[in-house]
């Protein structure tokens, strides 16, 4: 779920940022989706530090 969630929001930021300069949107409209993209990432890393914490419970 990781993987998908990382791979999603990498092109949603791709994708963004190319739909921002190609309609000109304001800097204000760019930032909030940088925000969003930027969420995305931290879930990523916060679910993967969980499954890493729950392995090495695991094994001790």
């Amino acid at each position: 779920m990781a993987a998908l969630v990382a791979a999603a929001t990498g092109l949603f930021w791709i994708g963004a940022i190319w739909a921002g300069n190609a309609m000109d949107w304001p800097q204000r409209t760019r930032a909030l989706l940088d925000l969003v993209a930027l969420a995305g990432f931290a879930f990523v890393l916060i679910v993967t530090f969980r499954i890493w914490r729950a392995r090495r419970k695991d094994e001790g």
